[in-house]
């Protein structure tokens, strides 16, 4: 058995996110994971090793622990924790969008209310995009997460520990053996076409054509012009898939269709107040200047705010 720690910096309160369905996956129970931890299969080099991690609940000085049944070495705890940090942002800075942004009319307030809020991921890029393809246009979530399960299920491995077991996320090298009908008619399956977007992405990163490493590190506009050119993904899961990104910025440029904005632009300008239609590129500038250089950490605070209050409204009518 192996057991280790891993600082974040703080401001970070982890707990907030056990609200968000969105970051979860369909094995997890939010509500067990504050006592019993949040466990999943993470990748060790070739391998991949179940990691179950607490948080120490001090949003000033956060700190996660992470046991796995398996005796890892210094060099394998290295790797995981590569994996491990991009999942729960602990490297992310936000300290300075606190000072930046602490007057904005729109995200200021919900920087205090949702003090210590950083986002949540998965493992790599590559998790991530192939979660957002299979996910989108599907709004009964929970499906949704079922179906990426069994994508996990039939094409990753299958990791034991302490007499239970997980499938691990499929690498790109165990994606691109799949047939798009086979995922076609798992119980329940994505649309073929969904199939050949996800194996399609896996063959890229093979052949060398999407550099993962790259797409993780590049400015925010390289990263957007790169990645919605891959099949299924296109400019709206372009930009979100850029908040998952283990950097505190990003960028939303404009995406209209018949004259009317798309995606996440548009959202933030009605959040302002704004017409989305029909604003200057400066103007858009100006409205989100204080989020300057922290865009995906302030669009997700204003995603957080906007999941909570629909939470609140359904209880509210049920």
């Amino acid at each position: 058995m192996s057991s280790w720690t891993l600082k974040s910096t703080p401001p970070h309160d982890w707990f907030l996110c056990l609200d968000i369905d969105q970051y979860f996956d369909h094995e997890h129970d939010p509500e067990t994971v504050f006592e019993d931890g949040f466990r999943r299969p993470i990748p060790v080099g070739d391998r991949d090793v179940i990691v179950t991690s607490f948080f120490n609940g001090d949003p000033d000085n956060p700190e996660f622990h992470f046991e796995s049944a398996e005796a890892l070495s210094k060099e394998e705890i290295e790797e995981a924790n590569k994996s491990l940090s991009r999942i729960f942002a602990t490297d992310l800075d936000l300290r300075p969008l606190y000072e930046k942004a602490a007057d904005d009319p729109v995200l200021g307030p919900k920087l205090t209310e949702l003090y210590g809020l950083k986002r949540m991921a998965r493992a790599n890029l590559f998790e991530d995009t192939v979660n957002r393809i299979i996910e989108m246009r599907l709004s009964h979530k929970p499906t949704a997460k079922k179906m990426v399960y069994k994508v996990r299920e039939n094409y990753g491995s299958r990791v034991t520990a302490n007499g239970d077991s997980l499938p691990a996320w499929p690498r790109p090298h165990q994606l691109v053996k799949a047939n798009p009908m086979s995922i076609r008619k798992l119980e329940p399956g994505p649309t073929k076409r969904k199939g050949e977007f996800i194996i399609g992405f896996a063959e890229d990163l093979l052949s060398g054509e999407q550099d993962l490493e790259h797409l993780e590190n590049c400015p925010p506009e390289e990263f957007y012009e790169t990645i919605k050119k891959v099949r299924g993904v296109g400019p709206t899961s372009a930009q979100q898939l850029m908040l998952f990104r283990n950097r505190t910025d990003a960028s939303f440029p404009s995406n209209k269709s018949s004259g009317k904005e798309k995606g996440l632009r548009k959202w933030i300008i009605m959040s302002y107040g704004g017409d989305p239609d029909n604003i200057a590129e400066d103007d858009f500038q100006e409205m989100i200047s204080s989020w300057e250089g922290y865009e995906a950490a302030g669009l997700e605070f204003l995603f957080v705010d906007w999941v909570l209050s629909e939470k609140e409204k359904q209880q509210h009518n049920s």
